[in-house]
């Protein structure tokens, strides 16, 4: 068009020049002879011999040239942006696709075609309960020709280049990515799959290992005879049975470069990795090693980190060295190691971690000559979740066990000399140990909050959550990191394996449109040893009032007895929904005489209160009846007799 336009300037005045010759001979012409018609003239112009033909001749041919022109130089620019277009669809085509849309895209030369390709690629949301997408914000935008040729993953060119930092191993997209390798990830994917078989799902995680469970590390694995247990991480459950640590073996999963071209989908874990950045806007993460992974849906199960006293951060690199926080399978290890070398070892924390590894440690010490210490703030063992009188039954229990508990203990600092480790306490004493093993707590792994622009709750820590677990479009948490509303008790976080499982798969169901709301109350269990085990639900608070009834109990309450039954050491699987809201819980109109306490607690059922109804629950020695315990969380009605309510336990019969 610049060219036509240029041509044009150089011929007008010419073109004009012409037209005016033009009229002047029309108008001498009517002058000479009046009886002709007017418009005579201009058949004249075009066609007759008269004055000024030769110019009309050249005005013609003026014209039709530049319109000539014109058309050649358009339809050699359409013809040649036509050509530009398709070989940039062409290239665009040669490169892996980011879904399975993008691969039976037929690619059309006009502009409504174009559109439709960069369109089609963008997953259609799911109606989302709590949370809206930002029009600001797109919840899956898909990058343009133009940013897609700048991709370092993506572009022909860099390549190979690129071989070093990207693994050609790694899918460039997966419709479901979850963030850790945990007991959440894990039951996310596996719910995942059941609603949609088809399913590609990518588990990214820090961790070397395959998605395993926890709650062995600190329980069965140490009463196992096997010397090679640490390699195995197989054990035998209370019952005989053996198993394994982990969900499922390693032929369960497909390596990750078969992910994108499984034919029936699948689960594929990536180890070794971490997630550092998170782009919300553009669906996709940055692994440490710059790879980027773009997404449908994401789950953020990151778990969290073992917590640390504050004197041990501080002190030096000896006491650091002789510190474990106990948290995964290296742990484990490490710490097995260290107890069949070393004469003395401490475990700080009076909590559910802390009394599991010391009554663990004390039952290995009365073959080895270990000597095990517990230490902790509270006047008893479990001082914040049980009631003082069961504490302190408790702290004997695990003084059978061979272990020397240290109650009412602050800790002031902690230092090494000769070649030992120093406690000192607040209040004077001194403990003198070769290890120490801090178990006080679980701090939610948020590292990716900031990036991503998530809400960490201030109060219980985690990502905030709404009642669907989800934190924004497209990103729901699952596990410890999640801070949810509970329909029934409000906001909380759980750190527990069954609310992983539980919370995992809920979350798992909503990433595929379900939108169901988590109202299941979660259990928890602890055991000390094979002999005593207590299973728990709801707010399970020391500072609130508790009713406790007890009866004496046989051989078939204990943890031992209770796999027996179940067969499953993990006794939260054995569980179903279809039980817990078909078992009804009534309360006798009569009151009954206040409960007494007795000094042997065999068995029996302990009621948290908060405005004189139920929130809580711990089951003493009584296995497989959590669902009647989680009915009456959800009811939430006040109950004038809670020996009545006991009685739906059946913890009087023999």
């Amino acid at each position: 068009m610049l060219k036509c336009r240029i041509v044009w300037r150089k011929l007008a005045p010419l073109a004009r020049a012409s037209s005016t010759l033009c009229r002047q001979n029309v108008r001498r012409s009517v002058l000479h002879n009046g009886r002709i018609p007017a418009r005579v003239p201009v058949a004249h112009l075009a066609t007759g011999p008269a004055g000024g033909g030769r110019e009309n001749q050249l005005y013609v041919l003026l014209v039709g040239a530049t319109f000539l022109g014109g058309a050649v130089y358009a339809y050699r620019t359409v013809r040649g942006d036509q050509q530009r277009y398709q070989e940039r669809i062409e290239e665009i085509a040669s490169r892996p696709h980011k879904s399975a849309k993008e691969e039976t895209t037929d690619v059309h030369t006009d502009t409504t075609a174009t559109a439709a390709l960069e369109t089609e690629a963008v997953p259609e949301l799911e109606p989302e309960s709590g949370v809206a997408p930002s029009p600001e914000e797109p919840s899956s935008p898909v990058p343009d020709a133009e940013t897609a040729a700048s991709s370092e993953t993506t572009e022909p060119p860099q390549e190979s280049a690129g071989l070093e930092s990207t693994p050609p191993s790694l899918p460039s997209h997966v419709p479901y990515l979850l963030i850790g390798g945990g007991t959440a990830s894990f039951a996310a994917a596996r719910s995942i799959r059941a609603r949609d078989p088809g399913a590609r799902v990518l588990i990214v995680t820090e961790e070397p290992d395959l998605p395993y469970m926890r709650p062995p590390l600190s329980k069965e694995l140490w009463f196992s005879d096997d010397a090679a247990v640490t390699d195995t991480l197989r054990f035998k459950q209370w019952n005989g049975k053996e198993r394994s640590i982990y969900f499922q073996p390693s032929s369960f999963y497909i390596p990750p470069e078969e992910l994108g071209n499984a034919e029936n989908g699948g689960v594929a874990v990536l180890t070794g990795k971490k997630v550092v950045h998170m782009d919300v806007r553009g669906n996709k993460v940055k692994l440490d090693d710059d790879v980027e992974v773009s997404y449908d849906k994401c789950l953020i199960a990151t778990g969290g980190v073992p917590r640390n006293l504050q004197v041990i951060d501080r002190a030096e690199d000896e006491v650091k060295k002789r510190t474990t926080l106990f948290r995964k399978i290296e742990d484990f290890r490490s710490l097995d190691k260290v107890s069949r070398t070393i004469k003395s070892i401490t475990v700080i924390g009076g909590g559910f971690l802390g009394s599991e590894l010391a009554c663990a440690l004390g039952r290995r010490s009365q073959d080895s000559g270990l000597e095990v210490i517990q230490m902790f703030p509270e006047k008893g063992n479990m001082g914040k979740v049980l009631p003082e009188y069961l504490s302190n039954w408790t702290t004997e229990k695990v003084k059978t066990e061979g272990v020397k508990v240290i109650s009412e203990a602050l800790v002031k600092s902690v230092s090494c000399k000769d070649d030992q480790l120093e406690i000192k306490l607040k209040d004077g004493r001194l403990v003198k140990t070769d290890h120490i093993v801090a178990a006080v707590g679980l701090e939610p792994n948020v590292d990716l909050a900031k990036s991503a622009g998530l809400e960490v709750d201030v109060d219980f820590g985690g990502y905030r959550v709404n009642a669907e677990l989800q934190a924004r479009s497209n990103i729901w948490v699952a596990g410890d990191a999640a801070c949810f509303y509970d329909i029934r008790l409000g906001r909380r976080r759980v750190e527990h394996h069954d609310h992983a499982v539980v919370s995992g798969r809920l979350a798992g169901e909503n990433m595929t449109g379900a939108n169901k709301p988590y109202w299941h109350q979660s259990m928890f269990w602890s055991d000390l040893g094979p002999d005593v085990g207590y299973e728990a639900i709801g707010i399970v608070d020391s500072s609130l009032p508790t009713v406790g009834v007890f009866a004496k109990a046989t051989a078939k309450d204990t943890p031992k007895a209770a796999t027996e039954e179940s067969g499953t050491g993990i006794r939260s699987e054995s569980e179903t929904e279809d039980v817990a809201s078909s078992t009804a819980a009534a309360a006798s109109p009569i009151p009954a005489p206040a409960i007494t306490q007795k000094d042997d607690y065999g068995k029996g059922v302990i009621f948290y209160l908060r405005d004189k109804v139920v929130v809580g629950i711990i089951l003493w020695n009584v296995f497989n009846r959590m669902p009647i315990a989680r009915k009456i969380i959800k009811d939430g009605e006040e109950h004038a007799d809670l020996n009545e309510v006991a009685k739906l336990f059946n913890i009087h019969e023999d």
